[in-house]
């Protein structure tokens, strides 16, 4: 076949392909994926890849699992979709009561993806103060580096320029507020700083913030343990606890954003279970379904929900998509929940991970690697490199051996599937020191003259 045929140049063609400046696709065409298995995917051309990064972090136990597979198939064969506004079914009842279950809150209402879910939950809470007789309390508060989406709405909590400044006029920007990124240590200053330390500064700063805007604060809203676009910054669990304190002192909303770290990428089912809390919302996406349909979730209160439900229809949250709880989806789910309990997922995690963490072991001691750090089944690497590029230059250089990961910026991180076995392990652990090897060889060449840090 021609290369003017070939799929990656078809979808050049027709394909506007995401998070991507398209003419960079001039020297690198998009790899063409035929099909996957397990923690692999398998190109058109024969070459396999390890999916390091969980294909943008929504796998969980590998793709094409049989238990999901067939979950599905029985779905198809009953009830592909009816809309949700004035009917239910089975799927969506169990999900909901499931994660309701899990967390201690209810009332599931679901979107399509991760942004939709900021959007819903952000609207809930300030909908909810407007129906409490504050609808001055509309606005919002993010942590510094935080990412939720890229929809309008999401974009005001969203404290990346790259992704915010192009449509600035279209945004409502949210306040923003240190983040308690441990890798913020002052030891000049003391020590034995420790990143609670950091935490309790940050918190600080956070009450300083409430105490002069609260009256207008509807919700602040952050991603518990793990900024992942942030260059993976993690934080102790003392900051959660501060801030759970601070929005109940100070009448102020908590939304955990959980849709990447939610379902035991921490190391917990959820993260901001470490900190022993519950939010008054909480947004789940990315591996609710194990990574095979679009579904987001939000959950919220009896508090919240009780001040919706009245006579008046202005008062209810009329929010909604075509799509809604859509069944199939919710029996992707529900398969992908009893995986956990059939696998025991969360504690052989913690002995893929040691695994993980001793085949890394090599890349956490390279010398230009700095801030070593894992959270359950998430690790990063900084890199002390001049490179501006350096991110799309390592994943070239990665996929070449096999294996895909994208830096954030000059973050190296790992974000696997749960079912790595020993060989993935070995492949993962080689060929990201390889891969970093090769990148850094390049450092004398003209670098470009813009840093990315797409996720």
């Amino acid at each position: 076949m021609s290369a003017p045929d070939t799929l990656a140049h078809r979808s050049l063609a027709s394909v506007w392909h995401p998070c991507t400046q398209m003419k960079r696709h001039e020297a690198e065409p998009p790899v063409a994926i035929a099909r996957a298995q397990g923690p692999w995917l398998h190109g058109t051309d024969g070459r396999r890849y390890l999916d390091g990064i969980s294909s943008w972090w929504v796998n969980l136990f590998g793709h094409g699992h049989p238990h999901i597979q067939a979950a599905l198939a029985d779905q198809l064969a009953r009830l592909d979709h009816v809309m949700l506004a004035g009917f239910t079914h089975a799927p969506v009842v169990e999900l909901s009561e499931r994660l309701a279950a899990l967390t201690g809150l209810g009332h599931a209402f679901y979107g399509s993806d991760g942004a939709s879910a900021t959007e819903i939950a952000l609207k809930m809470s300030a909908h909810y103060w407007r129906n409490q007789g504050q609808s001055a309390k509309n606005r919002f508060v993010g942590l510094a580096g935080g990412y939720h989406g890229e929809t309008v709405g999401a974009l005001a909590v969203t404290d990346i320029p790259l992704f915010r400044e192009a449509y600035g006029p279209l945004v409502r920007l949210a306040g923003t507020v240190p983040s308690p990124d441990a890798r913020a240590a002052q030891p000049g200053e003391s020590a034995r700083e420790t990143p609670r330390d950091v935490a309790l500064r940050a918190a600080a700063a956070l009450e300083a913030w409430l105490a002069e805007h609260h009256a207008t604060t509807a919700a602040l809203i952050l991603e518990p343990l793990v900024q992942c676009a942030a260059g993976m910054a993690m934080h102790d669990a003392e900051y959660l606890r501060q801030a759970r304190a601070l929005c109940d002192s100070y009448n102020v909303h908590l939304v955990a954003d959980e849709i990447a770290v939610g379902f035991g990428r921490t190391g917990t089912m959820f993260a901001h279970q470490q900190a022993g809390i519950r939010p008054d919302f909480l947004c789940l996406s990315k591996g609710l379904t194990g990574g095979t349909l679009a579904l987001s979730a939000v959950l919220t209160t009896d508090t919240v929900y009780a001040a919706f439900y009245d006579d008046d229809v202005a008062r209810g949250f009329l929010h909604s998509h075509s799509y809604t709880g859509n069944p199939l989806a919710c029996r992707a789910a529900l398969a992908t929940l009893e995986l956990f309990e059939q696998t025991d997922a969360l504690a052989r995690n913690t002995v893929l991970a040691q695994a993980i963490d001793t085949a890394c072991a090599p890349l956490a001691a390279h010398p230009r690697v700095r801030h070593a750090r894992r959270q359950g089944m998430i690790w990063a690497w900084d890199v002390d490199t001049p490179l501006p590029d350096f991110a799309r230059r390592y994943h070239r250089h990665a996929m070449a051996r096999g294996l895909l990961l994208r830096p954030i910026g000059r973050t190296l991180y790992a974000m696997p599937p749960y079912v790595l076995d020993d060989e993935a392990v070995q492949h993962l652990a080689t060929n990201a020191l390889a891969a970093l090897d090769a990148t850094l060889a390049e450092e004398a060449t003209t670098p470009a003259p813009t840093e990315e840090r797409l996720p």
